[in-house]
């Protein structure tokens, strides 16, 4: 256990021994770290991913477009290990600078289209698609405002509260308890707004459901932090009741799996290349085959 009080250096240093899960990928600058091509599949859409809540948002998209009709927003899913540093391969870089995943590129145009960050990912594709995004005025604005609340309030969620309460070598309880109020905060905003609304945008299910689901939505069952109890995350019932809504439909189950490597084998479907492959390519079939 380290001292409880740290005093900055005048100057900070890289300490790559700082412990901590996902310590070992991150670091203080950008660019590749080596040469790596990404593959290119048959379809308009190659999304370079994995299955974190962020993945997850641009999955269920997919998965709902494809529902709904919309046969040209089929895509093939490459799995970008990011323990293994994937997301610094100069493939990868060149899409997303930023090596986060996930990264999309759109083939249906000329030149092709590069995409990174998964909220712009999500307005790109209903602008697109003409899709899960209200074109009544104040619905459509209603649905942006939450998508850029997602992507703002997050990090408080997932590089404050999960960061310190789950990840970091060591516990310290001031930042635990700041980010804990943080995110029962936020909470509180969820619940507030969807006591009166099926979804966030109002009575119309878009790409504000999509964004905010995979985060909150896991929070709220313990998917993610297992901080259900500490954060008592029974007392919010309408989030409670919006979270099975929206993972009820078919989809969203779906686009959960894709790019998937935790979790029962049969929830895994590690590349997606086809419809068929969730019926056939899943962890489980494979494994059984080897």
């Amino acid at each position: 256990m380290s001292d409880p009080t740290y005093t900055p250096p005048k100057v900070w240093t890289w300490d790559k021994e700082s412990g901590g899960r996902f310590a070992a990928i991150n670091r203080p600058i950008a660019g590749p770290t080596h040469e790596k091509e990404l593959p290119v599949g048959k379809h308009p859409f190659q999304l370079y991913s994995l299955g974190t809540p962020n993945g997850v948002k641009v999955t269920i998209m997919f998965e709902e477009l494809l529902a709904a009709g919309h046969k040209d927003a089929e895509y093939d899913a490459w799995l970008i290990n990011i323990g293994e540093g994937q997301q610094f391969g100069s493939g990868f870089v060149d899409i997303n600078p930023n090596s986060k995943i996930p990264a999309l590129m759109d083939h249906s145009t000329n030149p092709p289209t590069r995409l990174f960050e998964s909220g712009s990912m999500l307005l790109y594709l209903a602008e697109k698609f003409g899709a899960f995004l209200p074109t009544d005025h104040h619905k459509r604005t209603e649905a942006i405002s939450w998508l850029m609340w997602q992507m703002g309030a997050t990090p408080f969620l997932g590089g404050g509260f999960g960061h310190f309460y789950a990840y970091a070598p060591e516990k310290y309880e001031y930042p635990i308890n700041r980010y804990a109020m943080e995110v029962k905060r936020q909470l509180d905003v969820l619940d507030r707004r969807l006591k009166d609304n099926d979804y966030l945008a109002g009575d119309e299910y878009s790409i504000a459901d999509m964004a905010v689901w995979p985060w909150y939505g896991a929070l709220v069952t313990g998917a993610v932090y297992e901080a259900g109890e500490f954060l008592q995350v029974h007392e919010y019932t309408n989030v409670i009741r919006w979270m099975k809504q929206v993972g009820a439909r078919p989809a969203v189950k779906r686009g959960q799996m894709v790019n998937r490597t935790f979790g029962k084998p049969e929830s895994q479907l590690r590349e997606r290349h086809d419809a068929s492959d969730f019926d056939t390519k899943t962890q489980d079939k494979l494994e059984a085959q080897s």
